[in-house]
């Protein structure tokens, strides 16, 4: 088995990471899509140079799809494929995801990888405790993120910017999901044990645009 990791930079693809890697999986790659206009990692806001450290802190390649953002499925599919086959012929068996519970979003991946001759990991898939205990156990194993984004009809602009802990977890509304599974709140992972070294980033302030609420995202 050999593994490329879609990578959206934020906690649950990087503790995706860890978890495979602690099974003794061999994850030889990163791939992650970015705004073709601004090089970011769509409603999570990084930038490639953040994405390029968490990969070199990670000790991991870095492949990237650029993507107009918002794409539709085929535009997204268009653009993926190519990377999806060049994994395959460099030696990749399989693509890993960090996704935890919809059914639909897996689903949708599975299809899309099987096209291209690999078969899907999801190493968090339906996490023993339920997502409130994986946020637990992210934190607990060291892992360190931020909040850059969050559904404004869900969570206001105070809890973007604020580090991903067990105060932010403790001021979610009831109904948001603790590791933000249905898009309540998208986060950039900045430590923790699947890297070498902790990134320094600076989020900025919180605005609400399109339905967001997003805050610009730097390497410090």
């Amino acid at each position: 088995m050999r593994v490329i990791l879609s990578w959206s930079s934020g906690k649950d693809a990087a503790w995706a990471l860890w978890v495979l890697r602690d099974r003794g999986v061999d994850v030889s790659g990163l791939l992650t899509t970015l705004d073709e206009a601004t090089g970011r990692v769509g409603l999570h806001g990084v930038p490639r140079d953040v994405v390029e450290a968490q990969a070199e802190a990670a000790g991991l390649p870095l492949h990237t799809v650029a993507l107009p953002w918002p794409a539709p499925n085929d535009v997204y599919e268009a653009a993926l494929r190519p990377a999806l086959a060049a994994a395959r012929d460099a030696g990749a068996t399989h693509v890993a995801f960090g996704d935890l519970f919809l059914a639909d979003i897996r689903a949708y991946r599975e299809r899309l990888v099987a096209e291209a001759g690999l078969a899907p990991l999801f190493p968090l898939w339906h996490p023993p405790g339920g997502t409130a205990a994986l946020a637990q156990s992210m934190l607990a194993g060291g892992l360190r993120a931020t909040v850059t984004c969050a559904d404004a009809s869900v969570l206001d602009a105070s809890f973007v910017g604020r580090p991903y802990d067990g105060a932010f977890l403790s001021d979610l509304p009831a109904l948001a999901d603790p590791c933000g599974e249905r898009g309540e709140f998208h986060t950039v992972c900045t430590g923790g044990p699947m890297f070498r070294r902790p990134l320094a980033v600076r989020v900025g302030r919180a605005e609400e645009r399109g339905g967001f609420v997003s805050a610009d995202v730097r390497a410090a």
